[in-house]
């Protein structure tokens, strides 16, 4: 995604973290209209997501355990974008790695910040059908611990309406889906 036309002046580099995933600065800086402080981010490589359609209409989602919530989320699947890898390549690993699922329809449903107040993440959100089970799905990631959940529209509705879909970028990327297959 386009950063925009005005980007700010780095007038002091305070801190910088390189870690595995991401990396966080604090720089004090001079924005486009002047004003001058200190400001932080997490500067991450992006994520891509995908919104898995069975031929029955269910929607695959995934609960996984995140250590930073102490628990476990309902979410759809979703990975970060490799530094070898496009958007489409990272999700098309991930969707087969957490769901066991390969699909042969991609359709790119956009692309979006997540919390642009500190972070530069954008996930990259496609919708994913003619979804095949695979005999041989790949392993997840040792430190993946995942479910897969089948779940009709209603269902995920209702989950977001309730708190037991509280993930935004799934929240987002479902509602960026709906029209797609209410039209087809």
């Amino acid at each position: 995604m386009p950063l925009g036309p005005e980007p700010p002046q780095l007038l002091r580099q305070r801190f910088v973290y390189n870690g595995r995933k991401f990396s966080f600065e604090a720089n004090r800086l001079r924005l486009p209209n002047n004003t001058e402080g200190e400001y932080e981010c997490i500067r991450h490589p992006g994520g891509a997501l995908a919104v898995p359609v069975t031929p029955d209409g269910k929607f695959v989602l995934v609960r996984q355990y995140r250590f930073t919530t102490q628990g476990r989320l309902l979410e759809f699947p979703a990975g970060t974008v490799e530094r070898s890898e496009s958007p489409e390549e990272t999700i098309r690993r991930e969707i087969e790695e957490e769901t066991g699922y390969r699909a042969h329809r991609w359709q790119k449903l956009g692309e979006f910040f997540v919390a642009p107040g500190y972070s530069d993440e954008v996930i990259y959100a496609y919708l994913a059908q003619e979804l095949e089970l695979l005999e041989n799905p790949p392993s997840q990631d040792a430190d993946e611990d995942i479910d897969r959940v089948l779940m009709t529209a209603e269902e995920v509705e209702n989950a977001i309406h309730t708190g037991g879909l509280a993930d935004a970028k799934s929240i987002a990327s479902f509602l960026l889906a709906r029209p797609f297959l209410t039209a087809s």
